[in-house]
């Protein structure tokens, strides 16, 4: 494909999903650099690392393998802060590995709590920071819009917790190539939805069109949709939800008039599909996510500005 196309490097990158999810589950499987069972842990990232940091939270949180906590970079309350939490480890989710925030705390971080850092690009100053480094350079990125690397550092992680995730990966073989719609390539908003370790996912979908279509969309853990958001919810826009269906959900959302999707496909390729979705909306639009408007693929903040 040639990359004068609007989104080419995007569209690879999302269509490559399953074959790089696969390498990083047997990854996972061949290492044991991340903290161990029982263990108090933050796991930190910014922007898309900071949802799939959510999604790990819970996961692990949920499988019983210790506290986990997610925070944005710019607001943890790690060990280094006198009034902060304390954890046992901090694991650090960065694509690029010089986003100021994150590097910021692993300095402060240095030899007073272990730390992981799970990166993209293996050359990134990161590297000297954190105490373990967990490298996914075969799912590096050059779109300033994430896809894989965010998707496939999620994958590394669930399958770490002993989380099956084949029918993930055969999903998104469909997934990352279906046909989109026009309905969906015309609907004038989105609503992301999930419950427990797809809360993230359903964050991640919603800010992956704000970046490349520059849509209006909006994410809920699915349980709170109806306590006010469903309000916005009509014909001419998707509700979209991740995960388990809280009861009688499906019901309400018929009321609405909007376009409610839920399947029985994995979340994961269900976020993937999301990916194409956007891709495509973004195409008809004219717009080009792998250069989103005010966007650079790291955020490196001037110390002296």
């Amino acid at each position: 494909m040639s990359h004068n196309v609007l989104g080419a490097f995007m569209e690879e990158e999302l269509v490559s999903q399953p074959e790089v999810w696969r390498r990083a589950i047997d990854q996972s499987s061949s290492e044991n650099l991340l903290p161990a069972d029982g263990q108090r842990i933050a796991v930190i990232g910014c922007g898309t690392s900071w949802f799939m940091a959510q999604s790990y939270a819970a996961a692990r949180e949920s499988a019983g393998k210790g506290v986990t906590d997610a925070f944005a970079a710019s607001e943890a309350f790690l060990n280094h802060n006198s009034s902060a939490r304390h954890y046992d480890a901090v694991v650090a989710i960065t694509r690029s590995g010089t986003t100021t925030e994150v590097l910021e705390v692993l300095e402060a971080l240095k030899g007073v709590v272990p730390t992981v850092a799970i990166i993209g690009d293996t050359e990134s100053p990161i590297v000297g920071l954190a105490d373990a480094v967990i490298g996914l350079p075969y799912a590096d990125e050059r779109s300033v819009v994430q896809t894989r690397f965010a998707t496939t550092a999620l994958v590394y992680l669930l399958s770490s917790l002993g989380v099956e995730l084949g029918t993930a990966v055969e999903d998104a073989r469909t997934a990352v190539t279906a046909p989109v719609s026009r309905e969906l390539l015309d609907a004038e908003q989105f609503t992301f939805l999930g419950t427990g370790w797809t809360v993230g996912l359903a964050h991640e979908a919603g800010l992956k069109m704000r970046e490349a279509v520059q849509g209006w969309t909006e994410s809920y853990p699915a349980m709170e949709y109806r306590h006010g958001p469903i309000s916005i919810a009509a014909p001419g826009r998707v509700t979209w939800l991740f995960g388990d269906q809280p009861e009688g959900l499906d019901n309400d959302m018929a009321v609405t008039g909007a376009l409610y999707i839920h399947t029985d496909k994995h979340p994961l390729a269900e976020l993937a599909r999301v990916h194409k979705v956007t891709l495509e909306r973004a195409r008809v639009r004219g717009l080009n996510p792998d250069l989103p408007r005010n966007l650079t693929r790291s955020v490196i903040l001037d110390a002296s500005a």
